[in-house]
């Protein structure tokens, strides 16, 4: 992993490759850029391929912020900056496509293209969301119970990953636990679900703030039909169900999408990074 300092932090990040595209690769909660390990390779002879862990994340630093949305974008917005990144092609799950989304609505005519996966692509309200997931992140949004659950129990590593993605082996276990011996250090993982735009039925959606970023992205995806978007479906669905499908399909322009297959859970990248590198790169050959 490489350093730099970034505002007054610093981050981690794997950059290999080289090529006339960059492909900024974006992980999610509670996992670090060591889930793209098995992608990368994928990319490197067409591309130059960064991943960086997010802040408070991975091998990046823990500085006293409060993790929120706003927090993650202005460090990666500096991050890009500091690496010289101009025109890149986005590619994220769960929190990293989100991001990517962010970074996109807020640089028009900078990204050549985005691909994602199990990700926020609207506000949803508490009906749309995962049903086997919906008591877990009540817990997780209540004070006192979240933070006995994430911060105490770590329960994002010792139950999250693996009840979506079975086949994660101890030792990659032990890298994504690494980061999070104490709860102080888990912060940034609590704060995540409490960040994403849920409404109960006919109420508003909250927090205000991150609302107000995803309606920009939105707006985003469907003004700009000149920028490639590849959606990246797993089986069983999670995040992105076919309905949420449905609505892309009808909502986002420049959209194509693919499946990644069967028995693909919500960290993607670690049950299917052969089909997400070859659908990435052929976005890169359709790129030119």
């Amino acid at each position: 992993m490489k350093q730099i300092d970034i505002l007054d932090s610093h981050m981690g990040y794997v950059d290999e490759g080289e090529g006339e595209a960059t492909v900024v690769l974006l992980h999610g909660n509670p996992t670090s850029s060591h889930i793209w390990r098995n992608v990368i390779p994928h990319l490197t002879g067409k591309a130059r391929v960064v991943a960086p862990d997010l802040i408070g994340m991975g091998s990046s630093g823990k500085p006293d912020i409060a993790y929120d949305y706003a927090d993650h974008a202005a460090y990666l917005e500096a991050f890009l900056t500091a690496l010289g990144i101009e025109r890149p092609v986005l590619v994220g799950y769960d929190w990293g496509g989100s991001l990517a989304l962010d970074w996109a609505a807020r640089h028009p005519g900078r990204t050549r293209g985005v691909v994602l996966m199990e990700t926020f692509l609207r506000p949803m309200t508490w009906a749309e969301f995962p049903a086997g997931a919906v008591e877990f992140f009540r817990t997780l949004r209540t004070p006192g119970a979240g933070e006995q659950m994430a911060l105490e129990e770590n329960w994002f590593i010792e139950n999250a990953v693996r009840a979506t993605n079975g086949g994660v082996s101890d030792a990659d276990m032990d890298v994504y636990r690494g980061p999070y011996p104490t709860p102080e250090s888990r912060r940034p993982l609590l704060a995540w679900p409490r960040q994403i735009p849920l409404a109960e039925a006919g109420g508003p959606f909250e927090p205000a703030s991150v609302v107000e970023r995803f309606v920009a992205y939105v707006k985003w995806m469907t003004r700009t039909p000149e920028v490639p978007k590849l959606l990246l479906t797993a089986s069983p669905y999670g995040l992105v169900s076919p309905a949420m499908v449905e609505w892309a399909q009808s909502h986002i322009a420049g959209l194509e999408v693919s499946s990644l297959g069967e028995q693909v859970g919500h960290h993607a990248p670690e049950d299917a990074p052969d089909e997400i590198g070859k659908a990435v790169l052929g976005l890169l050959e359709d790129l030119g």
